[in-house]
């Protein structure tokens, strides 16, 4: 039985791999799942990578539908995700609930652990965030971007570093191992994105990849959504 290929956002990393004993059960499949950035997930789907379902942000999966690379009316929204910060586990949670405390926090950082700042949606945001406190050059030499939030937070947990800061979407900080969530960026800072899951155009197992969809969207896996980071 082949195995359904995803290209995922990191955001969706922890959902779907909490849901794959289920969808081998019920499908008869395992899941090959590719994540990253989601600029990179959708360039990997137009050069022709095996695709039968793609998780990106609600803008992306649009734009794939408009262009015929995804099933639009397949197109199902997993939830809210926001960005927040993250400390090494064992750490003091530094305070992050104003602009100025999450200024100091970041200048007070030895390195600031992010995801790519080109094309990840957390890491774009995160560049922005530095602009606006106009800390983006004090900071400059301490950034450490990573492909996506994952791969960040797995480098930050095995710095030998201590004082870091990392800053990417929560669901990807909640399922890293070896880093805490602190909180979410202040409101003014706060970014909120839309994550949609639809089937490729291309797949050659389109059922399948509904049956995924309809196990990640059904009421029954909300908690694991909630859990996950997904509001």
């Amino acid at each position: 039985m082949k195995n359904l290929n995803i290209l995922s956002g990191g955001a969706a990393q922890g959902l779907v791999t909490q849901l794959e004993g289920q969808f081998y059960a019920e499908a008869g499949r395992a899941i090959h799942g590719t994540y990253g950035a989601v600029g990179m997930m959708r360039d990997k789907l137009l050069a022709g990578e095996p695709c039968d379902l793609i998780i990106l942000t609600q803008a992306l999966i649009e734009q794939l539908g408009v262009s015929g690379h995804v099933v639009a009316d397949s197109a199902r929204p997993l939830g809210l995700v926001k960005t927040g910060i993250a400390v090494k586990t064992g750490e003091a949670a530094p305070q992050v609930d104003t602009a100025e405390k999450l200024k100091a926090a970041l200048l007070a950082a030895k390195g600031i652990y992010f995801p790519d700042p080109v094309k990840a949606t957390a890491g774009i945001h995160v560049m922005n965030v530095l602009k606006k406190l106009g800390i983006d050059g004090a900071v400059a030499d301490r950034l450490r971007p990573y492909p996506n939030g994952a791969t960040a937070m797995r480098e930050m947990a095995a710095s030998s570093e201590s004082a870091l800061i990392g800053c990417t979407q929560v669901t990807e900080i909640i399922f890293a191992p070896g880093v805490d969530l602190v909180a979410r960026l202040p409101k003014e800072f706060e970014l909120v994105t839309v994550y949609t899951a639809a089937i490729c155009s291309q797949s050659d197992q389109p059922q399948a990849a509904q049956m995924l969809i309809d196990l990640m969207t059904d009421p029954t896996s909300a908690a694991l959504r909630l859990d996950g980071g997904f509001e």
